[in-house]
Order: structure tokens, then C-alpha cells, then sequence
């Protein structure tokens, strides 16, 4: 499983012309599922970027000191198959990703994941499968990608 993690002043989903996800500060997190992913993927992912220290701590003025938990702001999560897209020529192929029939329910267990962990009200994600608009307001900017163990 990869992730993309943005971390964002705002950042919101649009399907339709509708507004379906929008958070304030926090995270935007991009999540390719491999087709070989499982859910021990989904927890790796899921506490790695929970536990991110991508932001400032303004009481001890250090930077890269807490993660977003501690800073109590939120997460939105966005499902892109085309996080494991390869080029052949010049044309795109998407082999490695895992099959939508198979990887919405594996998502749909990662959102879940992120909201037992932190809040369920402070975690948003966008529509699995649908042509989104995602906008954001990159902080830094700060963008990370990581990728679990077992799918690398």
C-alpha cells in the first residue's frame, strides 16, 4: 500500500460539483492498495501517518515535533489506484493496482482503521471509485510518501 501525505491549511473532495469531504488543517492522504496488499498493509499505513511528525510544536518551538493526533486536527483520505500505475511507453498501466471489486472493501477497512485509532469525526475520506476533484492548500508545502513493507 502507498501513500501520498500532504499536510494542508484545508483541503476537500468534490464529486459531482458537490462538496462530499472537507477538512481544516491536517493531512490529505493519497492511498494506492497494491494488488498483493492485506490488512496488515492497512495498519501499517494507517499508524504511520497517524504518528507523522510533520508539524510544529509551538510550545517548545521545535519543528518536525508532533504528529497530527497531538495537534488534534484532521485527516482526509483519498483512495488513487493510480499510485501504482507504470508507464509502458508512454501509455499508462495499472496492472499492480488491485481491482476495484477487491479493494473498496480493503479501503473502506483503512478509513475505518484511521477512525478507531484517532476520531471518527476528525477523519473524512472521498468517494471510492468516483471521478473527485481534490483541492487543497498545501502547508509547507510538506509532502511524504511512504509504502508498507509488504507490498514494496
Amino acid at each position: 500500500m502507498k501513500a501520498v501525505v500532504q499536510r494542508v491549511a484545508s483541503a476537500s473532495v468534490e464529486v459531482d460539483g458537490r462538496t462530499v469531504s472537507a477538512i481544516g488543517p491536517g493531512l490529505l492522504v493519497l492511498v494506492g492498495i497494491h494488488h498483493l496488499d492485506t490488512h496488515s498493509d492497512a495498519d501499517y499505513i494507517c499508524r504511520k501517518v497517524l504518528n507523522m511528525r510533520l508539524f510544529h510544536n509551538d510550545k517548545t518551538g521545535k519543528t518536525w515535533d508532533q504528529n497530527v493526533m497531538q495537534m488534534n486536527y484532521e485527516v482526509l483520505l483519498v483512495s488513487q489506484f493510480t499510485l501504482y500505475g507504470i508507464l509502458k511507453g508512454n501509455k499508462p498501466d495499472f496492472h499492480l493496482a488491485m481491482p476495484p471489486d477487491k479493494a473498496k472493501s480493503l479501503y473502506a477497512s483503512l478509513v475505518q482503521r484511521f477512525k478507531t485509532s484517532y476520531k471518527p469525526d476528525a477523519v473524512r475520506d472521498g468517494v471510492f471509485g468516483a471521478m473527485m476533484k481534490v483541492n487543497l492548500v498545501n502547508d509547507g508545502p510538506v509532502t511524504m510518501q511512504l509504502e508498507s513493507p509488504q507490498s514494496s
